[in-house]
């Protein structure tokens, strides 16, 4: 089929009954579909009350009881009243109340001494300006050199935990100073 050189369709005109208005067409109801759907909603509605036990509750009527007297001699079935309710036998309520807890914590032992180091340098000012900024964060820092004046590092501490030296690393990353590491070292 050669879909280049094919006509178009030609436009429907109006009919002349409708006054210029588009006939439509009417669309008829599929009443299969709606019959099929109104059968399986029956259905569905029709398992639940299966399955609920197929009455509902005003329709189940409790047996009452009829109490007459009876004289003793009668032979029948003779209900007895209750038994009282028993007394609790645990006796762990009360001692745990009474009872006291004996924890044994052992002391930590304390290692060496924690020095925490910020940074390292070849020249001094360098070093003083990383002493500056950490003296900014109210923590104060040592410049030491080393290596016969070559290199300078700048060092916090002693600490006598790692907790209290790790506390004031928080402190200086949350001013944006990083790379500083803790030590188990003696000056």
């Amino acid at each position: 089929m050669d879909y280049a050189n094919r006509k178009r369709p030609q436009k429907r005109k109006p009919t002349p009954g409708k006054r210029g208005a588009k006939a439509q067409s009417q669309r008829q109801v599929p009443w299969g579909i709606v019959i099929l759907a109104v059968g399986l909603v029956a259905a569905l509605v029709g398992g639940l009350r299966f399955i609920a036990g197929g009455k509902d509750d005003a329709d189940v009527q409790l047996p009452q009881q009829v109490v007459t007297e009876t004289p003793t001699e009668s032979v029948g079935p003779v209900i007895e009243p209750m038994p009282e309710k028993p007394e609790e036998r645990w006796q762990y309520i009360e001692e745990l109340e009474n009872l006291e807890v004996e924890v044994d914590v052992p002391e930590r032992e304390l290692g060496p001494p924690k020095l925490m180091q910020c940074g390292s340098f070849r020249k001094r000012s360098d070093a003083e300006q990383l002493r500056a900024a950490i003296a900014l964060q109210g923590l104060e820092s040592q410049v030491y050199p080393s290596n016969n004046n070559t290199w300078y590092r700048v060092v916090l501490g002693p600490y006598e935990t790692k907790r209290d030296a790790e506390a004031e690393r928080h402190i200086l990353q949350r001013a944006r100073i990083h790379g500083c590491q803790i030590w188990n070292w003696n000056l």
